[in-house]
């Protein structure tokens, strides 16, 4: 069974924007998480923070390429998921952003509750970004209720 998630949607910005929106800490409080330790960079290791939950999480960057795409795991030792953020630029006004998750474990009995909640954070997440990107909201970030 693929226990993979993918979610796709198109940016009305060049890739380079949404590239930035995605890896400056600053940027990224507008629409995401509130805070980040620092820069989305090859090699490092950041602590993400939602203030408005309560929560953090920890990713470690795989891979950086500018632009282009970032890689990082999170969610610990025994949850651990691989995400891949992928970005193809349609032209100099647009970009098609792909999100995958990988590394959901196939024997989890809530594997399917996990996976539909995987996908709804990266639709919602996406969508804000869309919003922040396009028309400068910066009002949608964590207003998803379970």
């Amino acid at each position: 069974m693929d226990t993979g998630i993918t979610t796709k949607l198109k940016i009305m910005k060049p890739a380079n924007e949404v590239f930035e929106a995605i890896v400056d800490p600053e940027k990224m409080s507008n629409y995401w998480f509130s805070s980040g330790t620092g820069r989305v960079e090859q090699g490092k290791t950041i602590t993400w923070r939602y203030d408005e939950y309560d929560a953090e999480g920890i990713i470690k960057v795989l891979e950086v390429v500018e632009n282009k795409k970032i890689v990082f795991s999170w969610g610990g030792s025994s949850q651990e998921t691989v995400v891949t953020i992928t970005l193809k630029e349609l032209d100099k006004t647009a970009a098609i952003i792909e999100v995958n998750e990988s590394g959901l474990k196939e024997d989890d009995p809530e594997i399917v509750n996990k996976m539909l909640g995987q996908k709804e954070g990266w639709v919602y997440m996406l969508t804000c970004l869309k919003g922040y990107l396009e028309n400068g909201a910066n009002t949608l970030r964590a207003s998803l209720i379970h």
